[in-house]
């Protein structure tokens, strides 16, 4: 008999994406005994033991999907079971629609993805089993009134494609604009980023990754991040660039 600390170490390993082979020799656990806990552990390692739930087919295009999803998504039932995930995206931005689109294609790529217009908007739309695997920050009512946190292996797919999540995040949530200011009686025009989001959880996602990217930041006011300076800009255009 093994303790409930022995197995919930031995799943974590399993949630990092290892096998049960070498979680089982690495820890002198079976693999049939792996198989046979039912402790409640992370989505990933659900997906690990299953071939049906694998995972996302494309980890970047997830992690762009997962900034998306966190500005503008949301997962709702289908009365006969399953979910449709929807990233709302405006109509001034048919660029950005074709990337989400093409992410929430390569992320589940049986899923059949389709448009639904909307007044200003059109609403990108995908039905499947288990989009609530992957997005397992769903649940009722609006982000910013309840706790967003990213799962242990989510924040490992960002830490290996950061740019993307900043640019699910700004593409969602954010702009790139065109500041000006006056100095010694001459107009100083100069791009910044901007990013607007009411979750604390969702703003700090967002600078944690820049600081780890070596962008600079500063908060406009409550709700409101800027990248202004002139290096950091230049570094976001780099990956990020302007919604189109």
């Amino acid at each position: 008999m093994y303790d409930i600390a022995t197995r919930r170490r031995a799943l974590a390993l399993v949630e990092q994406g290892r096998s049960l082979n070498s979680v089982s020799t690495e820890t002198g656990i079976s693999r049939s005994a792996l198989r046979a806990w039912k402790i409640r552990i992370e989505p990933l390692s659900r997906m690990a033991r299953t071939a049906e739930c694998s995972g996302p087919a494309d980890q970047a295009a997830y992690v762009y999907l997962l900034g998306l999803y966190l500005g503008d998504g949301c997962i709702s039932p289908h009365p006969r079971g399953g979910h449709h995930l929807r990233i709302a995206c405006a109509d001034a931005w048919p660029g950005l629609i074709e990337l989400c689109r093409a992410a929430m294609a390569a992320v589940r790529p049986d899923n059949r993805v389709y448009i639904l217009k909307r007044p200003g908007c059109v609403m990108v739309t995908s039905f499947g089993h288990h989009w609530t695997c992957l997005f397992p920050q769903h649940a009722p009512g609006k982000k910013h009134d309840r706790r967003i946190h990213l799962r242990p292996w989510q924040q490992a797919l960002v830490d290996a494609h950061p740019w993307a999540f900043v640019r699910g995040l700004i593409h969602s949530d954010g702009c790139r604009i065109t500041n000006w200011t006056v100095r010694n009686g001459k107009r100083y025009e100069y791009p910044r980023y901007f990013f607007t989001n009411k979750s604390a959880d969702i703003t700090a996602l967002l600078t944690t990754t820049l600081d780890r990217l070596g962008v600079s930041w500063t908060r406009a006011n409550r709700h409101n991040i800027s990248v202004a300076r002139k290096e950091s800009v230049a570094l976001t255009d780099l990956h990020v660039g302007p919604k189109h």
